[in-house]
């Protein structure tokens, strides 16, 4: 009964699949087209034109001219000269004229004769001169000591100015450096993308190697801009150093001559430890002569007086001559207490004058090491760039050979990338390391 069961389904189902059609052929897909080339037509950036370029040399002496501090420290050498004008007139005598008119209601008279005229006009004069006058006679002598230390104030400030400078004209001079090898860096990295979407256009290369050559290009073209804007920071900086109405770019690379052997009275030629010298100078003064503040004072005068119309007990011309001392017996302890603080600042400036000195000659044999230290690692630092360079030559030449992947080739342009950098900041320590020494010697500026 079963048989017979499946015997009839086989029966039925044979012809209903004869009649069903065959599947139609599925479309062949559309050939997928090759991505476009990444390469970019986009030049490469290159720094802004700037309008003035100047020279080491000339930087320095524009700066020193324009410079708001330098015509600052120019005004307080003419006060401190004023100051010492006005405490002169100590040594000169003093002349004051008067004119004094009185008019009363009426005339005064007694037995007939005027006194006193209604309306009468006394002409005086007073010619005064200080005869003793101890602690004003030395004040005139510490105006001079200022003046002297104003003067090398300004020649301290004159000093800052053009270190100042340099720094402002070396970091236009690094950014420059680092610019170029930015700029470099970016050339290989376009040249090594355009032969990589070559090689895929033609079939022999893969999307994997041009995006790899396309990204570091990418990369390369970022720190090239923000090296570009540094360099226009930097340009800036020292154009507001030179007080100019723009950026300023660096001429050319200053040559720094270190001295030969130095004599052993060097430390005393830097005009900071001049300038700390006569602080301690004139403190030294100014205590010394602290006891003329108890010496008396003498003053002379004679005072001519011509009176019109004259009284009955009047005469017409009259004169008067005073000699006046006077002597200082007690003022609350004014004088002991402006004593003690002339104590302390002389104190203070002889603390500032050895602290200062001790900071030289630490800054003087750290320079020193760090000439010899920093000339080392430059000359290693060209001698890596050099070698990462002629590594990316070789790379180069077994990739375009089939002989390793692009990811050796980029590899290679990134390590010549941060060997060339390494020798610009090596070159500019270099030359920030020699700017050091001529200054903590003392040679700095010319």
């Amino acid at each position: 009964m079963r048989n017979a069961l499946a015997a009839l389904l086989l029966a039925i189902a044979a012809p209903a699949a004869g009649q069903v059609p065959a599947p139609a052929p599925l479309p062949a897909p559309a050939p997928t087209p090759p991505p476009a080339p990444m390469t970019s037509a986009a030049p490469i950036p290159s720094p802004a034109p700037v309008a003035q370029t100047l020279t080491f040399d000339d930087a320095i002496r524009v700066a020193l001219e324009r410079h708001p501090d330098a015509a600052r420290a120019a005004q307080v050498i003419l006060r401190a000269e004023a100051l010492l004008q006005a405490s002169r007139s100590v040594f000169l005598p003093s002349l004051n004229g008067t004119i004094t008119t009185t008019i009363l209601n009426e005339e005064r008279a007694f037995a007939g004769q005027v006194s006193q005229p209604q309306t009468q006009t006394a002409f005086g004069a007073q010619a005064s001169f200080p005869v003793l006058a101890a602690a004003r006679w030395a004040q005139a002598a510490q105006a001079a000591d200022q003046v002297g230390v104003a003067r090398l104030a300004g020649d301290e400030t004159r000093r800052q100015i053009a270190l100042a400078v340099s720094q402002a004209y070396l970091a236009v001079i690094a950014t420059h450096r680092q610019v170029s090898v930015n700029t470099r860096a970016l050339e290989n990295g376009r040249a090594h993308l355009s032969y990589a979407s070559a090689r895929l256009q033609a079939g022999a290369g893969s999307r994997l190697n041009e995006l790899r050559a396309a990204q570091e290009a990418s990369t390369d073209e970022v720190l090239l801009e923000a090296s570009l804007l540094a360099l226009r920071r930097t340009q800036e900086a020292l154009g507001v150093l030179l007080v100019a109405d723009g950026p300023v770019d660096a001429a050319v690379e200053p040559v720094f001559e270190l001295p030969g052997e130095l004599p052993s009275t060097w430390l005393s030629g830097r005009v900071d430890v001049r300038l700390a010298d006569a602080e301690v100078s004139a403190a030294q003064r100014v205590r010394r002569d602290s006891w003329k503040d108890w010496l008396p004072t003498g003053t002379a005068s004679v005072a001519p007086q011509f009176v019109a119309p004259t009284g009955a007990s009047q005469p017409s011309n009259t004169w008067a001559a005073v000699i006046q001392f006077g002597v200082p017996i007690f003022d609350g302890g004014q004088r002991r207490a402006a004593a003690r603080q002339r104590d302390v600042n002389l104190e203070l400036s002889r603390i500032d004058r050895a602290d200062l000195e001790r900071h030289i000659r630490s800054d003087e044999r750290m320079a020193r090491d760090a000439v010899q230290s920093t000339a080392r690692a430059l000359e290693a630092a060209r001698r890596a760039a050099a070698q990462a360079d002629e590594v990316v030559r070789i790379t180069d030449v077994a990739f375009r050979a089939g002989a390793t992947t692009n990811l050796e080739v980029i590899d290679a342009q990134r390590r010549a990338r941060d060997a060339e950098t390494a020798a610009a900041v090596a070159e500019d320590r270099a030359r920030q390391a020699r700017l050091d020494l001529l200054v903590a010697l003392g040679r700095f500026p010319r």
